[in-house]
């Protein structure tokens, strides 16, 4: 038996055997397979290209114990793509290495009546996930090693959150591509039940080269506030980002959203804008940086599902990018949906670096839902590209062809055993 499975049953028996009165034990289950079909995802198709068409999968398994001073929250994860594992065939192992990790494995104590803290690896979420989200779409997800202080009082929600990477006790050198350090400090106020509104402060601290334990901090400092109210659904946020860059330089830079949506009987249209600011100079000409580090935001869920648009240095030649948007929603009933959402493409900023012309194309988004029961649901997606003369010329594409995608998704999250004292 594979020595992680060992690990997990052997977890699963001692939190069983541990529980007790008045606790909860519950044993959550997920499994997320996704057939996918590329002819111009993530970059754009060129003539006599074939489709790629292959299987996604995510295996979660959580257990969660909660009595009234701790919570545990421990979740394998296996992600995979079909065939791609150790298998043992006639002609010897193939594949890679099994992937199970885990996603989630922390414990949260009470430290009074209106506070806790959490220690271990979780997810960073917060407010609209402009900023921090779990990166669902990702079939790994995203989570953090952190420590949360979590303050909950009289309508305020403070959290502070401190997270240090290392890979030997030998020194303190890191991956350039990761944070070394994570700070974050998020208040938010719920007003009533319409109108909540947020603050927050990260310092991102990144190493400078991968030989050197130098780390350079880059501030985030912004506001969301999120309004609904009947047919009236709303939010604004704004972000401004200073200190010092990876390669050492003054940091200036913005972000922000906005979105308003008014339901309409069964349809909900809406109408929104994500921009982020970039650089107006290249090269040795570049004395301040103006390209907005998106930080953990969930790209996929704001700047297109066809994920054009995730490195802004090298995919925008660090331009930033303007995305304005409309979508449909469409409620037929109770277990079916479709939403229909249209992008239209810019750079923020020119620079020597890229086209002079900032439009770069449309994007349509087109996704039916069908949730068939509460622990399952069925996702179908249709998504193509147009682009622009300035985005071929971005991803050096001069014989491109029609751009799309598609995917099939299904996704069980059964409730496998709860048990409460």
């Amino acid at each position: 038996m594979n020595k992680n499975i060992r690990n997990i049953i052997a977890l699963s028996i001692i939190i069983l055997i541990s529980n007790t009165l008045k606790a909860q034990f519950k044993i959550d289950a997920q499994l997320r397979n996704r057939a996918e079909f590329y002819d111009g995802y993530k970059k754009l198709a060129v003539e006599d290209s074939k489709p790629v068409i292959y299987n996604t999968q995510r295996t979660r398994l959580t257990l969660s114990y909660e009595t009234k001073n701790l919570k545990l929250k421990f979740t394998p994860q296996d992600v995979r793509i079909w065939g791609d594992e150790k298998t043992n065939t006639f002609s010897g192992n193939n594949g890679d290495d099994a992937s199970i990790d885990f996603y989630e494995a922390f414990a949260e104590i009470k430290l009074n009546h209106f506070s806790w803290l959490s220690v271990g690896r979780q997810e960073l979420v917060f407010d609209n996930q402009s900023l921090f989200s779990n990166a669902n779409w990702n079939q790994s997800g995203n989570s953090s090693d952190a420590i949360i202080y979590k303050l909950d009082t009289a309508g305020w929600n403070i959290q502070v959150v401190g997270s240090w990477n290392t890979l030997t006790t030998a020194n303190n050198l890191y991956s350039t591509t990761k944070y070394k350090s994570l700070n974050i400090f998020w208040l938010n106020r719920k007003f009533n039940d319409n109108l909540s509104a947020s603050i927050i402060h990260t310092a991102s601290g990144v190493t400078e080269t991968d030989t050197t334990e130098n780390i350079k901090f880059r501030q985030t400092t912004g506001f969301y506030v999120g309004y609904k109210k009947d047919n009236i659904t709303a939010f604004v946020d704004a972000y401004y980002q200073f200190g010092k860059s990876q390669k050492d330089l003054p940091v200036s830079a913005i972000m922000f959203d906005v979105e308003f949506a008014y339901k309409i009987k069964f349809f909900t249209p809406s109408i929104g804008l994500s921009y982020l600011s970039g650089n107006t100079k290249a090269g040795t000409d570049l004395k301040s940086d103006n390209l907005f580090d998106p930080l953990y935001r969930s790209r996929h869920g704001y700047f297109g599902g066809m994920d054009y648009f995730t490195k802004f240095a090298s995919e925008t030649k660090q331009g930033g990018l303007d995305n304005s948007y409309i979508g449909l929603d469409f409620k037929l009933n109770k277990k079916l949906s479709v939403k229909n959402t249209f992008h239209y493409f810019l750079l923020a900023q020119t620079n020597a670096n890229t086209p002079t012309e900032k439009f770069l194309g449309y994007e349509n988004d087109l996704v039916c839902k069908y949730k068939f029961n509460d622990w399952g649901v069925f996702e179908v997606g249709y998504l193509f590209y147009i682009p622009s003369e300035s985005l071929k010329t971005i991803q050096a594409v001069t014989n491109d062809k029609f751009s799309q995608f598609a995917y099939l998704q299904l996704t069980l999250t059964p409730n496998l055993f709860k048990q409460s004292k």
